[in-house]
């Protein structure tokens, strides 16, 4: 498992010449960019990596598992995220 942290030294490794603040910086505006334009309902597209977009779950009544009772369920909005080719055919070792 790899967190920010952690990518945030591998980048900076990476790229010694930028100070780790600024690099820091840069990352949380790339993230928050991502976060801003699927909260608007856009998709988000990185090539050769893949696509972040939003489904809305309509509300529905569904039961509790454990009592049976009718339980009312909101409109739900979930992020979905589809492989690029070149990421699926990296990760199995294909050409």
């Amino acid at each position: 498992m790899i967190v920010k942290s952690k990518l945030l030294k591998q980048i900076s490794d990476s790229y010694p010449n930028f100070l780790k603040k600024d690099l820091e910086k840069f990352f949380n505006i790339f993230l928050n960019e991502i976060k801003n334009s699927l909260k608007r309902g856009e998709r988000v597209e990185l090539r050769d990596f893949g696509i972040w977009s939003t489904n809305i779950q309509k509300p529905r009544i569904s039961r509790n598992p454990k009592t049976g009772e009718k339980v009312h369920t909101r409109k739900k909005v979930k992020i979905h995220f589809k492989m690029a080719k070149e990421l699926f055919n990296k990760l199995n070792n294909e050409k």
